[in-house]
């Protein structure tokens, strides 16, 4: 047995799950209901897939009780499938593993301080004052600026830059591409001439932090741009400076997110989103893609903008219809006017 392999009572024992079937079954890896063959565990989360289940050649089944009901095959039934799923994930992870020690072609300055236990790849470059705590993996052609820090257990894909005074806190990956520190937008106009603004902050990471393939985190102007525990950013999203994230707070792909923006706790940006900036998100906000926010939130819930597809034809009648909005408007108004004219004439004359 290799270490991609487990028994399904291994699995179940991990998951707390109740085991359906044959526990001496070998499992090698995870798939969907559809492409799943022997050896392979998949799961059902999603109701939409249900119809696959019948016919899948899945060797198990990650399952609720009611959807073991009735299903013939193992099964390991599970309160959330798609957690559970998310769970043996690492157990079949074939990421490569960082080599403990410093590689000869790196460059680390004299005064850098670099756990033993850490891994520095293939052309990286570690400036002074860095400091890099243990199990950190430091892939190859990475940089990490001057007093950066990056706390125990951290990742870093291959070219990640981490410009200066960047402090990262512990178990964080980033992936290939991102920019961590960079200067942010700042400028001052005089006389229709732009005058570059020092960016002196820094820029703060919590604890268990994910942030995608090329996505970008300004530095502050003057405090730093902080992103709290538990944030998930997906790729190609731009955090700009003095940007706050409350923590556990996840944005999908292509957000954009102007300076000095807070958002708080526990909320879900959906892709495209874009947020002006000095604005305030309260906790607990889902806003759906592509929806532009241009006032604080202060209320938790779902909020959106634009419009959603619909047939071309049909789409070009509505966009019509937006354009004549502004002259049915006025024209609702004067209606109301004379209503109310007529109305208090009908009234005098009822008096009288």
């Amino acid at each position: 047995m290799t270490a991609k392999e487990f028994t399904l009572g291994q699995l179940a024992t991990r998951l707390g799950a109740t085991l359906k079937g044959d526990s001496e079954l070998l499992i090698t890896g995870l798939a969907t209901l559809q492409d799943a063959g022997a050896g392979q565990l998949s799961f059902l989360a999603n109701a939409q897939y249900r119809k696959y289940l019948a016919n899948t050649q899945a060797a198990a089944v990650l399952l609720t009780e009611a959807d073991a009901e009735g299903f013939p095959g193992n099964a390991l039934i599970v309160a959330n499938p798609y957690l559970a799923y998310a769970e043996l994930s690492h157990a079949f992870d074939r990421k490569p593993q960082g080599v403990v020690g410093v590689h000869p072609s790196a460059l680390v300055a004299a005064d850098a301080s670099i756990d033993p236990t850490a891994s520095i790849g293939a052309y990286a470059v570690i400036e002074s004052g860095a400091q890099i705590a243990a199990g950190v993996t430091i892939s190859a052609h990475c940089f990490v600026g001057a007093r950066s820090v990056i706390g125990e257990g951290g990742w870093l894909a291959p070219r990640v830059t981490l410009y200066h005074d960047v402090r990262i806190g512990r178990n964080v990956v980033i992936q290939s591409g991102a920019v961590i520190g960079g200067e942010g937008f700042g400028f001052a106009n005089e006389k229709g001439v732009w005058q570059k603004i020092a960016q002196i902050g820094g820029v703060l990471i919590g604890d268990n932090v994910e942030i995608g393939a090329n996505t970008t985190v300004d530095r502050g102007a003057l405090s730093d741009t902080v992103l709290g525990n538990g944030v998930k950013l997906d790729n190609q999203i731009m955090i700009a400076h003095n940007v706050q994230v409350g923590d556990n707070t996840a944005m999908a792909g292509c957000v954009g997110i102007s300076g000095s923006t807070k958002i708080g706790k526990n909320c879900m940006i959906a892709g495209g989103v874009g947020m002006v900036g000095h604005i305030e998100v309260c906790d607990g906000v889902f806003v759906t893609g592509m929806t532009m926010v241009t006032r604080s939130i202060t209320e938790p819930g779902s909020y959106s903008s634009g419009t959603a597809m619909q047939p071309a034809n049909e789409w070009r009648k509505s966009a019509a219809r937006i354009r004549q909005l502004d002259d049915m408007a006025k024209r609702l108004q004067q209606l109301e006017k004379q209503l109310a004219a007529v109305t208090s004439n009908g009234k005098a004359s009822s008096d009288a």
